[in-house]
């Protein structure tokens, strides 16, 4: 692409904006959580679903541009800024999510290494069940925070992520001191929902459930990239990693010859409905790589596409 398109260096580079934004979007959450308190649970829930989770998934996006240094030069100052992002999640995610991320780039379908895909034991209990595939989406969070890293084949804990968990544990206790538990329980279903049974969660259907011949990662182009930060354009992201969310639409803009012809989608909802609905489409739809750090004689096939097969049978 950089030799048919030299002139998309120039796009690279970091975008300070997305540290304003991240202090406004920290402050508007916490401020949110803080003005609810003692309001009936109707409201706060409905709240927390409609907004909350939607800034919710917005400082996820920026954590992300965080991990890739995409906010400030500095690779300190981008650790802070995700740190202070991730204040509203209740839980201290952002340095663990860096290392999990970054490893996704490098071993991207490799089961030891990437937890983007779901393991087979994940796989066969969901299942084809439309409750199952419900019940999965809707505990995401649990799934890629607590079931999947158990497998990978790296020490999650250092200095950043010690410094995570506790500035965000004395951030909860001091608000829990200042202002009781109601804002607790809204800041932690507003983080449940963003990455669960929400419009936004067809997001892990889009990235990379392999949905159409041939094709690995797939893009997103409708008009939640306005309340995300354009994360749904994720091949341009995946071919371009040093573009920030503001210039990947101009990405696609300058090189259109290498994304016109691949599948992408406009509805997130739309994404996840088919996920949940079609039998043929389970946690076996998604492509396994062989370890690279594997020897050749502990290799896991790779997956194949959507079909018939028993789910047992796809991977």
């Amino acid at each position: 692409m950089l030799a048919a398109h030299p002139e998309l260096r120039e796009v690279a580079g970091p975008e300070p904006i997305s540290a304003a934004w991240t202090v406004a979007l920290v402050v508007a959450q916490l401020g949110l959580a803080v003005f609810l308190a003692g309001t009936p649970w109707w409201l706060w829930l409905a709240c927390a679903y409609v907004v909350g989770a939607t800034i919710d998934h917005a400082l996820w996006a920026l954590i992300h541009e965080c991990c890739h240094n995409l906010v400030f030069r500095s690779r300190v100052a981008n650790r802070w800024v995700a740190i202070a992002a991730n204040l509203p999640l209740v839980v201290p995610g952002a340095m663990s999510f860096f290392k999990y991320h970054l490893l996704h780039h490098v071993h991207l379908g490799e089961m030891d290494f990437d937890t983007g895909v779901p393991g087979p034991t994940e796989a066969r209990i969901v299942g084809r069940s439309r409750v199952a595939k419900s019940l999965w989406i809707a505990g995401y969070i649990f799934v890629t925070g607590i079931v999947r890293p158990r497998r990978l084949k790296i020490d999650l804990i250092d200095g950043w992520t010690l410094a995570n968990m506790a500035l965000q544990i004395g951030a909860m206790t001091a608000l829990i001191l200042a202002f009781g538990y109601q804002p607790l329980a809204y800041l932690t279903v507003s983080t449940i929902f963003a990455i669960g049974l929400h419009p936004l969660g067809g997001r892990w259907i889009q990235e990379h459930f392999a949905l159409a011949p041939n094709q690995e990662t797939y893009s997103y182009y409708g008009p939640l990239n306005k309340v995300s930060f354009n994360i749904g354009y994720h091949n341009e992201h995946h071919d371009m990693v040093t573009v920030p969310w503001t210039r990947l639409p101009h990405v696609r803009r300058v090189a259109p010859e290498f994304y016109e012809g691949l599948t992408s989608y406009t509805s997130w909802s739309g994404v996840l409905f088919h996920f949940i609905r079609d039998p043929r489409i389970t946690l076996f739809s998604y492509i396994v790589r062989p370890d690279t750090k594997r020897r050749a004689t502990d290799t896991i096939p790779a997956a194949v596409l959507v079909d018939d097969r028993p789910a047992a049978d796809a991977r």
